[in-house]
């Protein structure tokens, strides 16, 4: 099988993509799973505003109030046309970026449903040929940057909601950072229970989280209608044309008003495009204009409000319920980060850019609900290191959106490359669509970088080491690839000799996961080295990772006769399924080939590899990759192969 990275201990394979296998799209019961094709719009609506924008609409909690204290350094005290102006900086910021980039455009560029910066790379993979592995470095680069976004969320959202508590009584000053620590944990000790139960919830709760804030901005907006003028881009452009290294400042703080876009292209198989763009257009979208003009209002009758605008909106008696409000809507926000780490881990790991993992599925009906210990620790472990680190939301605000403004440029960069080579328009309109976003993402990436002193290093600190774990693995993958191949015995020379010797034969089916099936793997050659026998059925299977999500059950297997004895079987997943290899080969009947899985063996390849550099950088990478080989969850467990019907052998080798 193509143990594409995912061979016995380590792994064997190509760095990139695995071949075009046939696309699908439906769900069947080896793991392949799609959007819930028969639920209404409106219920598929509600889920979105739940999982896609729950981090979005958390960031009305501070992301105003941070561009304010950005506009009030310039002069020392609030101007009303600095807040005037950072208001429309917002709205057309979410206008630009989020309603035209992401819902008008890039909701388009599905991969077979499916959305995100890897589906993006294997959309614009298929057709750049010599020049993919640009592509593959971006796709990389995009996936690491998503981590940094994904431990910073739930710290700077849970932090910012618990803080206003200390708006109810000051009782509560030394006592945010523990309840924020205690939530954060909670949050990541639950994750193993799934979010199915929970889940029906989302929707709900962040709706009335988006009313709320609605009701909130209505009631003050007539504080100063003068505000209205916000609406009037005019005021963004100017504000940014004339304040030099100030209008930077803001523009950095401004953009976390953004924060969460990505999900709604990540999130796009899970709901579809038109609920995804229903939600957003007809509720979400109206919902934060009108807080923020109501913040805004605000701030200007009352330039004391700047402190804390969001919560100085609703009455004293509001603000409890209030408060723990915007808590359950930041552990939602967090929650779907938390999630799509998980579903970007396993991408990463089906495109053979990460060992294998252990991954859970935590409901019998949606596949895509899956729980990952590894990756659930070491989230957890960063972000209460970050809050603790930082200590409030406002310190935090200062390494948060460099990572997502990076994102956000690759993924401009990839989605020029489909909309120019996949959808085959001509260059100069692709250019012309794609340029004013990446111009606008280009500048906020570069006012995010004047934060990188003051905590901005972090996320990107934090994608490198996610950037080089993933070289190490590509690299030595390659290496153990590369060396193996020198040793091989061609498959067809050794079926040749085989049929001329008395080998003995013993009765049932053998197994040989490969990732190359032309040539014969070692565990075979060693079973007859050991073992002096051959099973009287012999299969050479090979697994293929598809760059699309999800592979039908009419074309997941393809099966090519040797001789009587040899077979070679063809076994294809999508990038966004866990294999089920039994399962999968149960589908050969359907082609005449009989298949008992109580008169089959699997033989596995398990490597004991050891450094062989020399030079200090790639010894450093090797040790990486042996740890990292070591800690790689079983290939039995990986790919649900019963472990009563299973025979590793061992090998040695050195990279």
């Amino acid at each position: 099988m193509t143990l594409n990275a995912q061979g016995s201990g380590t792994g064997t394979p190509t760095p990139g993509l695995a071949s075009d296998a046939p696309t699908g799209s439906a769900s069947d019961e080896n793991g392949v799973g799609g959007p819930v094709a028969h639920a209404g719009l409106f219920t598929l609506a509600l889920g979105s505003v739940g999982v896609v924008y729950g981090d979005i609409g958390t960031s009305v909690i501070y992301a105003l109030r941070e561009a304010l204290h950005a506009a009030q350094k310039a002069h020392g005290e609030l101007i009303r046309e600095d807040v005037i102006s950072v208001i429309s900086l917002i709205i057309w910021t979410l206008t630009i970026i989020v309603t035209l980039k992401y819902v008008v455009i890039l909701l388009r560029a599905d991969n077979n449903g499916e959305g995100g910066t890897l589906s993006l790379m294997a959309l614009a993979s298929r057709t750049m040929g010599k020049s993919a592995p640009i592509v593959f470095v971006l796709g990389v680069a995009g996936a690491a940057l998503f981590y940094g976004d994904a431990v910073i969320t739930p710290a700077i959202s849970v932090l910012s909601a618990v803080e206003g508590l200390t708006l109810v009584t000051p009782a509560f000053d030394n006592y945010v950072l523990p309840i924020t620590i205690a939530i954060i944990a909670a949050l990541f000790l639950v994750q193993r229970y799934g979010t199915a139960k929970v889940a029906a919830w989302f929707g709900p709760i962040t709706a009335v989280w988006f009313i709320v804030m609605t009701i909130g901005g209505f009631l003050h907006i007539a504080d100063d209608p003068g505000i209205f003028a916000a609406l009037n881009p005019y005021h963004a452009v100017r504000y940014v044309t004339t304040h030099g290294h100030t209008s930077l400042l803001v523009i950095g703080a401004a953009f976390l008003s953004v924060t969460g876009a990505e999900a709604l292209y990540a999130d796009l198989g899970h709901f579809g495009r038109r609920p995804i763009q229903a939600a957003w257009l007809a509720f979400v979208f109206p919902a934060l204009t009108a807080n923020y003009l109501g913040q805004g209002a605000l701030v200007l009758a009352n330039p004391a409000a700047i402190q804390n605008p969001f919560y100085l909106l609703f009455p004293e008696w509001a603000l409890l319920p209030v408060v723990l409000l915007a808590t359950m809507a930041t552990v939602i926000a967090s929650q779907a980060v938390i999630t799509g780490a998980f579903s970007m881990t396993r991408q990463a790991i089906q495109l053979k850019l990460l060992p294998r993992m252990e991954i859970e599925h935590t409901s019998e009906t949606h596949v895509g609900q899956i729980y990952m210990p590894q990756v659930n620790t070491l989230l957890m472990i960063a972000v209460l290191v970050l809050v603790v680190m930082f200590g409030s939301s406002s310190k935090l605000a200062t390494a948060y959106g460099i990572s997502v403004t990076a994102e956000m440029v690759i993924t401009a960069c990839l989605a020029f490359i489909v909309i120019w080579r996949f959808w085959r328009w001509p260059l100069w309109v692709s250019a012309l669509l794609i340029a004013p976003f990446l111009v606008i993402d280009l500048v906020f990436f570069g006012a995010n970088l004047l934060k990188i002193t003051e905590g901005g290093w972090l996320p990107i600190l934090f994608a490198f080491t996610i950037m080089f774990i993933m070289r190490c693995w590509v690299r030595g993958t390659r290496i153990l690839f590369d060396k193996s191949r020198r040793n091989d015995v061609p498959l067809s020379e050794l079926v040749k000799n085989l049929e001329k010797s008395s080998v003995v034969r013993v009765p049932g089916t053998a197994v040989f996961l490969t990732s190359d099936p032309e040539t014969a793997p070692s565990s075979l050659l060693h079973s007859l080295k050991h073992y002096r026998v051959l099973h009287q059925k012999n299969v050479l299977l090979t697994v293929v990772t598809s760059n699309t999500p999800r592979i039908e059950d009419a074309d997941r297997i393809r099966i090519e006769p040797i001789n009587d004895s040899f077979t070679r079987i063809f076994m294809s997943f999508g990038y966004m399924e866990t294999p089920n290899v039994p399962k999968a080969l149960s589908l050969c009947r359907k082609q005449g080939w009989k298949y008992d899985i109580m008169s089959t063996s699997f033989f596995l390849s398990r490597r004991s590899i050891k450094p062989a550099s020399h030079h200090l950088f790639s010894r450093i990478q090797d040790k990486l990759f042996i740890k990292l080989a070591i800690n790689a969850s079983d290939a039995t467990e990986y790919f649900h192969i019963p472990t009563g019907r299973v025979v590793e052998i061992g090998t040695q080798m050195s990279i």
